[in-house]
């Protein structure tokens, strides 16, 4: 084939590629039912309605916020008490939190490298922002869809000034370790005289597969950030969390980075709002999720469906991953089509390849999700297969 012809097939394949997320985004926006409604799936007079319910969880007749003070402190205030720290810090993103407290910690260790799961947001997400940014080195404890272990941390070759571990790691499956195991490696990094740090994106939905509070969970780690969109359905935002001493400074490398923001009040309020309204029904959307999971294999078993995988099998937080032995086109236009023709959206997601002939997609219950029976989510499961069926005859 010319370069030509493959450039041609390439823009095919992305032209391809755009019109099914264009149609999903449609069929999820018109489905009746669906698992999850997500900010990016409403329109922007929908996102503004949602500071119409701020008056519950701010003095709206106070002044508005000028580079962080204000609402913001309140919000900053907030999370240190949900957290159990001492202080807080709000940031416009938490790749730039994560950066500002590692690099905070190499200082204070005199240590740039942070021990980090091969998986883990800023090894696959950020474009090597760690070292590009911030003078950092990064080392893969393991790649194993799995946290580390205590005895990887123990007896890693090379000497780490910070050990970050995400929580859950989403890119593996959303997965926890036990709270065991999760003590194990914080003891582990601390006999080797490093610190922790808790990428806690997702930390908020991890209490119930800890079974332990918000701030006991954080009291392990010496810092953890925390993310108010990705669970809470704020606009954006995220905080980190620690002693005092490390976000004051924090705060000077928050200005450096240009996350002195001069008003920040409406996406504030949204993460007031989202601690208000979804912090309290994550439990509930914990363990909804694990009877839509237990459902969706049954429906694939029952369908005859071969090698379908529902990951964890018992998912440890309200996402989980579903693996399914056919091409990602193949199954998103099965899908796309389920919810176009019977406005039930079983998977509102994009399908990525996990392998030949094998693709994985992620599985997100929310308030929406917890209106599905088990006997719902199968029979949309047998609606999925005919149409999946259809494709690849």
């Amino acid at each position: 084939m010319t370069q030509t012809a493959q450039r041609d097939e390439q823009v095919a394949d992305e032209d391809r590629g755009a019109g099914l997320r264009e149609r999903r985004l449609a069929a999820h926006r018109s489905a009746r039912r669906v698992f999850a409604r997500f900010g990016f799936h409403r329109t922007l007079r929908e996102r503004l309605a949602v500071l119409a319910e701020a008056e519950g969880v701010h003095d709206l007749d106070q002044l508005s916020d000028l580079y962080g003070n204000g609402v913001v402190e309140a919000l900053e205030t907030k999370v240190a008490g949900l957290l159990g720290t001492e202080a807080a810090a709000f940031f416009p993103t938490g790749t730039m939190a994560q950066q500002v407290a590692l690099r905070c910690w190499a200082g204070r260790t005199g240590n740039p490298a942070v021990a980090l799961h091969g998986l883990s947001h800023p090894e696959v997400h950020e474009r090597n922002a760690f070292s590009e940014v911030g003078g950092l080195r990064p080392l893969r404890m393991t790649s194993e869809p799995r946290l580390p272990t205590a005895a990887e941390v123990r007896d890693f070759e090379e000497p780490f000034g910070a050990l970050m571990l995400e929580l859950p790691l989403r890119d593996a499956g959303f997965v926890l370790p036990s709270w065991e195991e999760l003590t194990d490696v914080v003891r582990a990094a601390r006999d080797r005289d490093a610190v922790v740090h808790f990428d806690g994106a997702r930390l908020w939905e991890s209490t119930v597969h800890f079974g332990r509070p918000l701030e006991e969970i954080a009291s392990l780690a010496d810092s953890v950030y925390v993310s108010f969109y990705k669970s809470l359905e704020a606009f954006g935002g995220a905080a980190l969390a620690g002693p005092r001493e490390l976000v004051e400074e924090a705060k000077a490398w928050r200005h450096r980075y240009g996350g002195m923001v001069f008003q920040q009040f409406p996406t504030v309020l949204s993460a007031l709002v989202g601690l208000d309204r979804e912090l309290g029904r994550l439990p509930e959307y914990v363990r909804q999720a694990r009877v839509v999971a237990a459902a969706l294999r049954e429906g694939f078993a029952a369908a005859g469906v071969p090698w379908a995988r529902v990951h964890p099998e018992v998912p440890h937080t309200h996402d989980f991953q579903v693996w399914l032995p056919y091409e990602p086109d193949v199954l998103g236009e099965a899908a796309v089509r389920t919810a176009e023709e019977t406005g039930v959206m079983l998977f509102g997601n994009a399908w990525d390849r996990g392998g030949p002939g094998l693709a994985l997609t992620e599985v997100h219950v929310r308030a929406a999700g917890t209106e599905w029976t088990a006997e719902d989510v199968k029979a949309a499961v047998a609606e999925f297969v005919t149409r999946l069926r259809e494709q690849v005859r």
